[in-house]
């Protein structure tokens, strides 16, 4: 926010002016020693954009994260009237989300710059990532949770040997927490863009698309927006392309979607802030998007303006009635955030803010595997009794 420069050797947190800090590379010293016809041999995965990611490559802490699938859609898209509509499933991430690929790259830092205790709040699927990178880097990770938190979030934390406190609270009552007790306890901060790494390893969407569709950018990218990072990483891809004149100056609209109970984008949109302000009493089913107020609201606003863009937001219920339609025609069951993209197109191809002919891609943040709480409300089981619940299995934490 303030232009101040931080020593890239040190690890970093917020700006003196509370603004977030942003990695930035010698681009041009890049564009005449790494053309984009090299990028096809490089390995399948997020890494093969090493050179505009800032770990270096004996650090890197690795699941084989990122070069998901795009796939373009079978038969939803002319059920919709979206002739070409592609959907990219990063739900086949490991531990299954978009969170991988930030976490990868937060980890991979830590490890280069000695950190050894690390600290997340959390709405989920942030938490499973750290916990799983963590593990692998032999790093402590300390998360901090909402205690309505989806059960597949809570488990694979714990199983990966993190250590999960609960919180009656949403994930701005976790931050609060990780916030007083960094210093004392030594953690490093992970928190959404209190650190530079994350959106460094979320950026690599904006490489992948480009480079899956040929290097000419769709017309619409729609993206669940919570704390808002996927799309602000891609947006700054999308600069560093151009930088390095793999990509003309053309952009895509960037839609963010967000849920009908907690839209501060939607609103600091609507009423053309340049921030959004706190959403009080905050619900949602889509975890990931409950996020009353990002830190980065300012930098998605930008990126959804300067595109011609579009803020909106969606029902509970039209998420997991469009995540089921999205799974019944093209076999992909999505996260209820990911969801909340179709239903999203939905209303834009109706109002004619799009049409039949634009180039679409839907981002889907997570697998609905993770969700099986909110998607027993469409498909109830009724059992005769406690036995017939899988020996007792499924049953409150």
């Amino acid at each position: 926010m303030c232009g101040q420069r931080f020593d890239a050797s040190k690890p970093a947190g917020l700006c003196e002016c509370g603004g977030p800090l942003l990695v930035r590379y010698d681009l041009d010293y890049l564009r005449h020693r790494w053309p984009r016809r090299e990028v096809r041999n490089g390995r399948a995965n997020m890494w093969r954009y090493g050179p505009v990611l800032p770990p270096l490559e004996e650090f890197i802490v690795s699941l084989g994260e990122g070069w998901t699938p795009l796939v373009r859609s079978r038969r939803l898209g002319a059920r919709l009237g979206a002739e070409n509509l592609w959907i990219k499933d990063e739900g086949l991430n490991p531990t299954g989300s978009f969170k991988a690929r930030g976490l990868s790259c937060a980890i991979s830092m830590c490890a280069e710059l000695g950190v050894r205790k690390v600290a997340i709040p959390s709405a989920g699927n942030a938490a499973g990532a750290l916990a799983a990178y963590a593990a692998a880097a032999g790093i402590e990770a300390h998360i901090f949770l909402p205690n309505d938190v989806p059960e597949s979030n809570y488990l694979e934390s714990r199983a990966c040997g993190a250590k999960v406190t609960l919180v009656n609270g949403l994930i701005s009552d976790c931050a609060r927490m990780v916030a007083e007790q960094s210093a004392q306890e030594g953690w490093y901060d992970l928190s959404t863009l209190k650190e530079p790494y994350r959106i460094e390893g979320k950026k690599t969407m904006g490489y992948e698309v480009a480079e899956q569709m040929d290097w000419e950018l769709p017309d619409a990218i729609f993206y669940p927006t919570g704390g808002g990072v996927g799309m602000i990483g891609m947006w700054k891809a999308f600069q560093e392309m151009e930088r390095l004149g793999w990509i003309g100056s053309r952009r895509p609209k960037m839609i963010a979607v967000q849920a009908e109970g907690c839209q501060p984008i939607v609103r600091a949109f609507e009423d053309n802030e340049p921030r959004s302000r706190f959403w009080e009493d905050a619900r949602t089913l889509a975890s990931g998007l409950r996020v009353p107020k990002p830190i980065g609201d300012f930098l998605v606003l930008e990126a959804v303006r300067k595109s011609g863009g579009r803020a909106l937001a969606v029902s509970d219920s039209e998420m997991l009635d469009a995540g089921i339609k999205l799974a019944s025609d093209e076999g992909i069951f999505a996260a209820p955030e990911g969801a909340a993209c179709v239903a999203a197109l939905e209303k834009l191809l109706a109002s004619g803010f799009l049409n039949s002919r634009d180039r679409i891609v839907l981002y889907n943040t997570g697998t609905g595997l993770k969700y099986g709480e909110a998607y027993a409300a469409r498909f109830p089981r009724v059992a005769a009794s406690e036995q017939d619940k899988l020996g007792g299995l499924i049953t409150p934490r």
